[in-house]
């Protein structure tokens, strides 16, 4: 079967993440954990499900990149307020949550056959 590893990869990572952040919220008081656990966990399988379906669909590919970076935005702005002590930078985790948004979008035209940006042929 033909795969994108990247994204089964990073499937694997969130899901790992994420029960690592569940792990730390439970230990400790830290309210951003609480809430990085369930968004990484979420997206896990998520990253699993494109690692399929990206090969065949440039929409579920470039749905996933922008997944990847809202993530990286958003969860990354929560830590760093926990870990750093400040934000990663002005408006980062609206501007992740913004890209988490339009992600989730762009996967969901890959149920519209006309809106696929595959190349014909």
């Amino acid at each position: 079967m033909d795969i994108n590893r990247a994204f089964a990869g990073l499937g694997g990572l969130f899901g790992a993440a994420g029960i690592a952040a569940y792990a730390v919220a439970a230990h400790s008081t830290s309210g951003h954990m609480a809430t990085i656990a369930p968004i990484l966990s979420i997206h896990a399988p998520t990253f699993l499900a494109l690692a399929l379906i990206a090969r065949v669909s440039k929409a579920a590919y470039f749905g996933g990149l922008v997944l990847v970076v809202g993530l990286m935005f958003f969860i990354g702005d929560l830590a760093s307020r926990d870990y750093l002590g400040d934000r990663l930078f002005a408006f980062a985790a609206p501007l992740g949550g913004s890209l988490l948004i339009l992600g989730w979008l762009i996967v969901a035209t890959t149920a519209l056959r006309g809106l696929d940006f595959k190349s014909p042929g």
